[in-house]
């Protein structure tokens, strides 16, 4: 886990992700806004979300923050206060509040090679980041965290339905700056959506957006007689609507009578771990972020 040393010394204009999540009621956005608005941020983005159907409110801020008068340490402890006073669970994060490397928890069902080839570039100094922990919905991939030496946490049941709530706390516990869904082949339920909001969980999708969504993009794309096939990773928002939030896709090209088996085995070996590693990296290196759920290059 970090370690208190891990900390920034004080640094000024630091942008900050606020989210806050809980049951429906009145003036729930009011004390956050009024807070960081009088403590003297610049509130960037601010987007919030009521859902009658789960009696579920989210908010999401992308603020920039003036550390060098208050620590995001300490905004965190005054809108936790807030969150327990109004039933909400709040969560502050910045990329910049900590000199060490983000740490990833990378979320795994079937296929192993999206996750490996992660732990690879991550080894291999190519991807500058650190794998916290793998959590699965089934066991399939445990042997690679193993082999990784990474924690491997199975939240499915017998069938596979993944405990929601308890892969939430795991990546509060381990700390994680962004969530990786390498073939994780369940769908994030919108409240684990809102809480981790603003650019930190990143898909992949084994196919190309927005013409092939679903989960046989394949098959679909095959009865199409398409001789490209594709993937493609992409910010995570709650509307599943990958149009605007494309980070990286990468294609590859078959002959004429090419059989689907032959298309998949090329497709989950080779050009669906290099597409997601790729647009990992691109986020790692702050190339992209997403900004009112659109992927904009950063200017560095």
């Amino acid at each position: 886990m970090p370690k208190a040393s891990d900390t920034r010394s004080q640094h000024a204009d630091m942008q900050v992700i606020i989210t806050a999540v809980g049951p429906d009621n009145r003036g729930l956005a009011d004390p956050i806004v009024h807070y960081v608005a009088t403590a003297g941020a610049n509130i960037h983005e601010i987007q919030m979300y009521d859902r009658d159907d789960e009696h579920l409110f989210a908010m999401m801020l992308r603020i920039e923050w003036p550390d060098d008068e208050e620590p995001v340490g300490v905004l965190r402890e005054r809108l936790n206060e807030i969150g327990r006073l109004k039933g909400l669970t709040v969560r502050t994060w910045s990329r910049d509040e900590h000199a060490r490397p983000p740490r990833l928890a990378l979320c795994v069902t079937y296929r192993p090679e999206p996750a490996l080839a992660i732990l690879r570039d991550i080894r291999d100094k190519r991807l500058k980041a650190t794998a916290a922990v793998m959590i699965g919905n089934r066991n399939s991939c445990r042997g690679i965290a193993e082999q990784f030496g990474i924690d491997f946490h199975n939240v499915g049941d017998e069938k596979g339905n993944p405990d929601n709530r308890r892969m939430v706390d795991l990546f509060d516990e381990y700390d994680v700056d962004y969530i990786a869904l390498a073939r994780y082949m369940r769908i994030m339920p919108p409240r684990a959506c809102w809480e981790y909001a603003g650019g930190r969980i990143i898909n992949l999708h084994h196919g190309l957006l927005p013409p092939f969504p679903g989960f046989r993009p394949y098959h679909d794309a095959y009865t199409h007689h398409m001789l490209t096939y594709g993937a493609t990773a992409h910010f995570i928002v709650p509307e599943l609507d990958a149009g605007n939030q494309i980070i990286h896709q990468s294609t590859f090209t078959v002959t004429p009578g090419t059989s689907l088996e032959e298309i998949i085995r090329t497709g989950e070996t080779d050009n669906e771990p290099q597409c997601l590693a790729e647009g990992l990296r691109r986020v790692i290196d702050r190339e992209v972020e997403l900004h009112f759920h659109r992927v904009v290059r950063v200017n560095k």
